[in-house]
């Protein structure tokens, strides 16, 4: 049981950490080759693929609160940390540590 556990919540961590980046390539990249050199295809791209991994947090963390139990607090934390850069990687520490 503890592997199983432990392989939902690296699950998380991993999803967390896609999603995150893709959100700060979509906000960093993506949205100024947009604006600055209209190139629409690139929001385009990025907000698919960050979309979907949006999507794969949000199922990783009904996954692991339903193995691990945890409080309406700490999954309002994860799901916020979602909207946030930089948000899942500090996320990603508090439930590493």
């Amino acid at each position: 049981m503890l592997q199983r556990s432990q392989r939902s919540l690296n699950t998380l961590r991993y999803a967390g950490w896609a999603e995150g980046l893709s959100f700060l390539i979509l906000l960093c990249i993506a949205m100024p080759l947009k604006y600055a050199f209209d190139m629409p295809k690139a929001v385009l791209i990025v907000g698919i693929t960050h979309g979907f991994l949006f999507v794969l947090y949000l199922l990783s963390l009904a996954w692991v609160t339903l193995q691990h139990r945890w409080s309406i607090k700490r999954v309002f934390g994860a799901f916020i940390a979602a909207f946030i850069p930089f948000g899942p990687f500090v996320f990603d520490r508090r439930i590493r540590n």
